[in-house]
């Protein structure tokens, strides 16, 4: 009984097709020769992301042989002209958050088929295709193109293991390189951040950002370190001061005002700020000032801050930093000396000498 029972089962499951076998579904097991990758980067607040297959070189001819020049037609197996996939396995896919330019044209957010094409003189394409679910270049159809940039290719140190990476960034834009053998594919990646910033900013200030004065002051701080909508920058700090009339928003309408050229109305905030200030706050402005090249305004604002808090040796130091930083040696070394006479804590009592032996008084 137990022998026909298994003979019986053997039979059925050999005749079983190949097909209705290989439909159950396997472990997960680790991608061979080619492993899965994914290289992401931040420009501005908006991110691209790479995924990729890595095959190696493996002492195999690369350029016009594994991967042909120009337009392939028969190494993709359905006789249509195609790109390469700029990887292994299923499409490179290439995905961005925001709105970008690539090689100078408009790419709307989403996600794309990454191709490229290398010819015999170094130069070459990088193709965005709308379809970026199929398999490597076998479903390639040109129709479905979003963007094609002719580049230029560089020559690099032998890379075994094909590899994106991001490089030359900077606050708006970085290149996409592909990397493999003994070339590399640039492709330049650009964002209009400021604009994306403030677009993104006005979003969240209708969430639970809006209800704090510190979602309007960061918002409108950004704006005004950036230069950029500041009609808008100022609606923001007003509705920050509304629910916080201190020196930090203050300060922030004066700045914006100032690069709007609203000179008087920058001076009264700023007077406005200063009687809210504190030691801290009035010291960091006056090194603003210093930093900025404004000496003399810098040298009113650290004299204000004695008169304020004249128990302070730091104020002291300050003001002595200010009048060193002028050239007016008298007045540097009366203040360093003044705040040494106040018994100050370490870092101004060291800051203080260093300075009066630069000045030749100690």
């Amino acid at each position: 009984m137990f022998k026909r029972f298994v003979l019986k089962f053997i039979t059925i499951f050999f005749a079983l097709s190949p097909s209705t076998i290989l439909t159950a579904q396997g472990i997960t097991t680790p991608r061979a020769p080619s492993p899965a990758a994914i290289v992401v980067q931040t420009i501005g607040i908006s991110t691209v992301s790479v995924t990729y297959s890595r095959p190696s070189v493996k002492n195999r001819e690369v350029w016009g042989a594994l991967v042909p020049y120009g337009w392939n037609v028969q190494a993709f197996g359905a006789g249509n002209s195609a790109p390469w996939r700029a990887g292994a396995n299923e499409n490179t896919v290439i995905k961005f958050s925001h709105d970008a330019t690539v090689e100078g044209k408009r790419v709307p957010a989403g996600s794309y088929g990454l191709f490229f094409v290398i010819n015999k003189d170094n130069t070459g394409e990088v193709i965005f295709s709308k379809d970026y679910r199929s398999w490597g270049s076998f479903f390639y159809n040109p129709t479905q193109d979003l963007l094609r940039a002719n580049i230029q290719l560089r020559t690099i140190p032998q890379t075994e293991l094909l590899t994106y990476d991001f490089i030359n960034t900077t606050k708006t834009s970085a290149e996409l390189v592909l990397n493999w053998e003994k070339k590399q594919f640039p492709v330049k990646i650009e964002f209009a951040v400021d604009d994306i910033v403030m677009t993104n900013a006005a979003e969240e200030l209708k969430g639970p950002v809006g209800f704090n004065w510190q979602g309007f002051s960061t918002a409108a701080n950004y704006a005004l370190q950036n230069n950029t909508n500041l009609d808008t920058a100022l609606t923001w700090i007003n509705k920050a001061i509304a629910q916080n009339n201190s020196f930090a928003t203050l300060s922030i309408k004066s700045a914006i005002l100032a690069k709007m050229n609203k000179a008087d109305e920058a001076d009264k905030a700023m007077k406005d700020a200063l009687t809210k200030a504190t030691e801290v706050e009035i010291n960091l402005y006056g090194y603003q000032l210093l930093n900025q090249g404004n000496t003399d305004k810098a040298i009113e604002i650290l004299i204000l801050n004695t008169q304020r808090f004249p128990n302070s040796p730091n104020v002291w130091d300050s003001l002595g930093e200010g009048y060193a930083t002028k050239g007016d040696k008298k007045n540097a070394i009366a203040n360093f000396k003044k705040s040494l006479s106040m018994n100050p804590p370490e870092n101004v009592k060291a800051n203080s000498e260093k300075f009066l032996k630069q000045l030749g008084a100690l």
